[in-house]
């Protein structure tokens, strides 16, 4: 069977939730073969090989973290050189995009972004996308070169399947290039005790309707009920009232999560392109005209500062 190269993102040996769902979606087209790259590398195996890595690639030098995407570029490079994989796999976020491009120019191949879904095809991986704001699904497989695909995160499930999980030692040679762009400072992000945005199964996100800065105390209490991450519309940013890092939609964060609660957001065509593939969405809004109500699962017409407070002791009371 074929090797799939899955690029690995994880945080000093703690492999993140995409990378796992890489490795389900990998399975479908050929032998996973993982790349950990940097501090911890090798503490990445047990993870990766419980999830269907069947070899472990691991390479760590301080210029991965003293300098931007290139080194982790070359590394990729040398990575897909020594493996000759039918596809590589890279988790969709702003820098595993710009990784994915890079490499498809340098080895000349296709790109897809963004995919949702992957599947063997005759004449290679078939990635599905949401196209047009989620208004169409699209069906594309690369014509040239080994296929470069970056997928978004939770769009499949994190199944178990233990494999050997061998690790290897990479050879890595750095390119001039990789030297560039040092990084020379970084700050903390304040932890909120949440999942990431973008890697959550849950959101609750808030908009116009929440009124102010001071009132998304509830859409927080609401997802911490819940587990979930909190998100905020364009508008509520825009105004103020939430963090840019948290906001959904075109100009903002794509999530895909399995439950997606709308409080006061109208339904803009801006936010739904940052939310229309979640799974189940559920809207809350006191006006029954509100386009966001076109695209719901389910749908509350009532003034929220009413239902999410209800709402969010129900969840108390049914977790006990």
């Amino acid at each position: 069977m074929a090797e799939v190269l899955v690029y690995v993102d994880h945080v000093d040996g703690a492999v993140r939730k995409p990378t796992l769902e890489l490795l389900t979606l990998a399975r479908r087209i050929g032998e996973p073969v993982a790349l950990a790259l940097g501090s911890g590398a090798e503490n990445t195996a047990a993870a990766l090989a419980e999830h269907g890595a069947g070899k472990v690639l691991t390479h760590d030098a301080a210029e991965y973290a003293d300098y931007l995407v290139v080194p982790k570029v070359d590394a990729l490079q040398a990575a897909y050189e020594a493996v000759s994989p039918a596809a590589v796999l890279i988790p969709s976020s702003a820098e595993g995009k710009e990784i994915a491009a890079r490499l498809a120019v340098r080895i000349g191949s296709g790109i897809i972004t963004d995919a949702v879904d992957l599947e063997a095809g005759d004449e290679g991986p078939v990635a599905t996308q949401s196209a047009f704001a989620a208004s169409f699904t699209t069906k594309s497989r690369v014509s040239k070169g080994t296929p470069v695909i970056t997928v978004k995160p939770n769009s499949a499930p994190v199944e178990a399947a233990p494999a050997a999980g061998a690790v290897e030692a990479l050879s890595v040679s750095f390119s001039d290039k990789a030297t560039g762009t040092k990084v020379t400072g970084r700050t903390p992000r304040e932890s909120t005790g949440r999942p990431e945005l973008t890697e959550a199964a849950i959101v609750v996100s808030g908009g116009r309707g929440v009124n102010g800065a001071e009132n998304f105390a509830i859409i927080e209490a609401l997802a911490d009920s819940l587990g979930a991450a909190v998100g905020a519309s364009r508008a509520a940013v825009d105004a103020g009232w939430y963090p840019h890092s948290n906001q959904v939609g075109q100009t903002g964060k794509a999530v895909s999560p399995q439950l997606y609660i709308a409080s006061g957001i109208s339904g803009a065509i801006q936010h739904r392109a940052g939310m229309q593939t979640s799974k189940t969405i559920v809207a809350i809004n006191k006006d029954a005209e509100a386009p966001i109500f076109d695209l719901v699962d389910y749908g509350v017409v009532g003034d929220l500062f009413d239902v999410v407070p209800q709402l969010t002791d129900e969840v108390k009371t049914r977790k006990g």
